[in-house]
């Protein structure tokens, strides 16, 4: 029998359908609904949040969830029964009207964050970020002691489960090792070659558009389950069975939004490929935000800036384009696709300069949070590090700190996640190219199938079965390290 088993999960289904609502609330938000709806969709969100603490807080949970671990559950149950636990304890942690306020604030300071990144106005954000800022630290806290762990960690927690600094901090030092010296080679190698050349542009935002459906299509996006928008900030969101995708568009260089919806389609497979008997379960839901977004850079970085990829491309590129002459052959759009180049804007940069772009918002993030930096000193500190990591200084906030949508929306502690996402994509890259020995060549031809196959076995058909490590050993014989990555830069840039 499993009566407390089934009960549990009949309660938790309850829970996800109302975390769906709110994840179609938040794609409005950030895609069509005016600003003068600020007020009432905080006042909607917030009532979802309040409403899911009552349902996890329900005391008839903690009987439920002791008389299930003595039931007899198979391999499945068994895991949806420790997810349920480890919802359970971050549920129970925060007081409900610490929940709602987080909900509130997070909204209007996200809604805010639009004119202030637009207006590069840090000091009329400030009030409202503070806020955040301040419910953030006030929830780790309580997580933090329920966790047994630190603050940070408590944060961490949230979007990468049983990850915590000290991991983070050995995996960092091993790229700031590496990658200052190799970074430096490398452009100094492509400064020596010829420049490459740029297509000239303007790219209508239609025509763009267009090219990134297609390419949607190439990937095996089902758009009978999602859709593609315009966004502040490119995203993934919605729902498992309705994806919604988001990117922003530059009529002067298309490779950034068609990147971008590259990147978003790698999150959107992997929501589509979790197990569906599962979708409703905590064991259903992606494992954590690191493998999330070793999906999405998989995708965008491994093979889609690779010059198997862009042999197929590249004609679809001069046609939609109308474009003519050798800057649009594969060879050159590779080198340009490949450049190492130290930019302001994260989103935009290249893979080999991204890590230190995420390292930078790691350490800022930590400071804020441990109390070791005032909020009010952030443009500054930013700043430095931007010139001491990349050697460049943002002219403005809005290139600067202002330009991520993570920390007015109370995204604490989720940085990290992106280069470890990397380093896992390398990982899993990796296995591919052994497991199936013509994939690049399939690449070539716009047959991303093979990949997919590989992902949906391997990735994404796991959910949250098992942790981020087991599930990337069982499938390239390693826990989360950085050798592939290196490899990876190694062998696509030399230096």
């Amino acid at each position: 029998m499993t009566k407390a088993y089934l009960a549990l999960e009949n309660r938790f289904r309850r829970m996800n359908i109302l975390a769906d609502i709110g994840g179609m609330l938040h794609w409005d938000m950030a895609t069509m609904m005016p600003d003068g709806a600020a007020e009432s969709r905080s006042e909607q969100l917030a009532t979802l949040d309040v409403m899911s603490n009552e349902l996890i807080k329900d005391a008839a949970l903690v009987d439920l969830l002791a008389a299930a671990e003595g039931e007899t559950l198979t391999d499945w149950q068994r895991a949806n029964l420790h997810e349920m636990k480890r919802e359970w304890v971050h549920g129970n942690a925060v007081p409900g009207d610490l929940v709602e306020a987080i909900s509130r604030a997070s909204t209007a300071c996200e809604v805010a964050w639009r004119t202030a990144r637009a207006e590069n106005d840090f000091a009329g954000l400030l009030p409202k970020l503070q806020t955040v800022l301040d419910l953030s630290i006030e929830a780790g806290t309580a997580k933090a002691e329920a966790l047994g762990c630190s603050v940070y960690d408590a944060l961490l927690d949230q979007y990468d489960p049983s990850m915590r600094c000290d991991r983070i901090d050995g995996l960092f030092a091993d790229l700031e090792a590496f990658l200052p010296d190799f970074t430096a080679s490398v452009i100094e190698r492509q400064k020596a070659e010829p420049a490459a050349l740029t297509p000239e542009g303007p790219f209508p935002v239609a025509t763009q558009n267009a090219i990134g459906l297609e390419l949607m299509k190439a990937v095996g996006f089902d758009f009978d389950h999602g859709r593609l928008d315009i966004s502040h900030h490119p995203f993934c969101g919605g729902t498992a069975d309705d994806v919604r995708l988001t990117t922003r568009y530059n009529e002067a260089d298309f490779t950034s939004a068609i990147m971008g919806v590259m990147h978003e389609t790698g999150h959107a497979m992997y929501e589509r490929g979790l197990p569906e008997a599962w979708r409703m379960q905590p064991v259903g839901k992606a494992r954590g935000m690191s493998m999330h977004e070793s999906q999405s850079l998989l995708i965008e970085m491994q093979a889609s800036r690779s010059q198997e990829f862009l042999t197929y491309a590249a004609p679809l590129f001069k046609t939609a384009f109308n474009g003519n002459g050798p800057a649009w052959d594969a060879k050159n759009l590779y080198r340009l696709y490949t450049r190492v180049e130290p930019g302001l804007i994260r989103v935009d940069a290249d893979e080999v300069t991204y890590p230190s772009h995420v390292i930078l918002r790691y350490r800022l993030e930590r400071a804020l949070i441990e109390g070791d930096m005032k909020l009010a000193d952030l443009p500054g500190a930013w700043n430095d590090m931007m010139q001491s990591l990349l050697g460049i200084t943002p002219p403005d906030d809005g290139n600067g700190c202002l330009q991520d949508i993570h920390w007015p929306s109370g995204a604490w502690g989720y940085f990290p996640t992106y280069t470890m996402g990397a380093m896992a994509a390398a990982q899993l890259f990796a296995a591919v190219r052994k497991a199936v020995p013509d994939v690049m060549e399939q690449l070539a031809i716009g047959n991303f199938a093979p990949l997919m196959t590989w992902l949906r076995a391997n990735v994404h058909g796991k959910g949250s079965s098992a942790t981020t490590d087991e599930i990337l050993h069982a499938a390239t014989g390693a826990p989360l390290q950085t050798t592939a990555f290196i490899t990876h830069l190694q062998t696509r840039y030399g230096g």
